[in-house]
C-alpha cells in the first residue's frame, strides 16, 4: 500500500495544475482552490496489478503555497488519509507529501507549460530505491492529471505506478 499513498499525493498536486503561466505568476497556485473529485489506478509496486481507486480533495491555495488534504479509496474497503505541502520559489517548487507508509516524501521540481515536474524522494526504499516523478498537469479548464512514474528495479524501465484524473466539484 506504500505507493497507493504515493499516488494519493500526486492526485492531490495535480489538482493544482492550471494553464500555461509561469511559476511566479500569482494565479497558477491560486487555481487549485477548491474541492476535487476523481478516479485513477494505483499500482503498490511496479509488478503488482493495477487497483481502481476514488479520491477526493480539498485545496487551500495562495500566490505561492497549495495545501490538500483528502483521501482516495480502493478496493472498496481501504481508504487512506492523504496530505501534501506545496511551495514555490520563483520558477522552483518544493514541499512535502504525508500519506506513506514510508513516511513523509520530498517534493521539488520545477513547472514547464501546463505541468509541474517533481522529482519523489521517499523516506524509505520503493521499489529498489527512494526515487520516483511524478507530473501534475492541466487537463482542460476544471481538471487535473496526476501520474507517477517509477523504475522496475527488475528491468530498469518505467512503469506508471499511479494516473489520477481529478474534476473541480
Amino acid at each position: 500500500m506504500k505507493s497507493f499513498a504515493r499516488f494519493v499525493l500526486a492526485g492531490c498536486l495535480t489538482a493544482a495544475g492550471a494553464g500555461a503561466a509561469h511559476a511566479d505568476d500569482p494565479d497558477f497556485l491560486r487555481s487549485f482552490q477548491g474541492n476535487f473529485a476523481g478516479k485513477g489506478i494505483v499500482k503498490v509496486t511496479t509488478d503488482s496489478p493495477t487497483v481502481n481507486v476514488s479520491c477526493r480533495f480539498n485545496s487551500d491555495a495562495t500566490s505561492s503555497s497549495l495545501s490538500l488534504d483528502g483521501s482516495c479509496r480502493g478496493l472498496i474497503v481501504v481508504t487512506r488519509a492523504i496530505s501534501a505541502d506545496l511551495r514555490s520559489s520563483g520558477t522552483k517548487y518544493s514541499g512535502t507529501y504525508v500519506g506513506s507508509r514510508t513516511g513523509p516524501a520530498q517534493l521539488s521540481g520545477s513547472r514547464s507549460g501546463n505541468a509541474i515536474n517533481l522529482g519523489i524522494r521517499w523516506a524509505k526504499e520503493v521499489n529498489g530505491d527512494r526515487k520516483a516523478r511524478m507530473t501534475v498537469e492541466k487537463n482542460g479548464e476544471d481538471g487535473m492529471r496526476l501520474i507517477v512514474v517509477d523504475t522496475d528495479p527488475k528491468t530498469g524501465k518505467s512503469v506508471v505506478t499511479t494516473r489520477i484524473d481529478l474534476q473541480r466539484t
